[in-house]
């Protein structure tokens, strides 16, 4: 099997049927990191964005030097474009409701519980909107998609431990945020 950085210089030499390798290789990865960025309610902007990053990488694959893994190089387009996108769609309606997709899930509570866990979904989709980028998408992809912290560290570009410590940090502000708006996080 080869190597990604032998396949970049096939294809920079202008063999297509390399490219399409390193796009069966690294898709999954990019599809998830940009629904780590966007959320789950928009997967068809999340396949968009991977759509995308291909074809930019495509057209700058030229421009690439090889001078780190070709991984983290796709996987920044990823993020940064992801980040772009989201702060165009941030104001539209996303596909589905968070908790909509939570009730699906669970079994139904009565009426009161339904309602206030409902409110706290929400609280809790507000806060995790004010926190960085970064720290969004380190808990997305960590709790909501269940990438282990070396995945999610090689799709950030970071550091395992940097993964663990955006992770600590995203919860106690969380915590914090709720416990300001009257949610008990015990």
């Amino acid at each position: 099997m080869e190597s990604d950085s032998e396949l970049v210089a096939r294809m920079q030499s202008g063999d297509q049927e390399a490219f399409t390798e390193l796009v069966c290789r690294h898709s999954a990865r990019v599809f998830r990191l940009a629904v780590s960025v966007l959320g789950k309610e928009f997967v068809p902007e999340a396949e968009d964005v991977a759509q995308e990053v291909f074809l930019k990488a495509h057209h700058a694959i030229a421009s690439y030097r090889g001078q780190g893994e070709f991984s983290s190089w796709i996987y920044r387009i990823a993020f940064n474009h992801a980040v772009n996108v989201k702060s165009r769609v941030r104001f539209r309606r996303p596909h589905a409701d968070e908790t909509l997709l939570h009730g699906i899930a669970t079994p139904r509570p009565g009426p009161e519980r339904q309602a206030e866990t409902a409110q706290r979904d929400r609280a809790l989709a507000e806060c995790i909107q004010t926190l960085p980028e970064v720290y969004q998408s380190a808990l997305r992809l960590y709790y909501w998609l269940g990438a282990p912290v070396g995945e999610t560290a090689e799709l950030l570009g970071v550091p395992e431990n940097t993964v663990k410590s955006y992770l600590r940090r995203a919860r106690q502000l969380l915590e914090g945020m709720l416990r300001e708006r009257g949610y008990s996080c015990d």
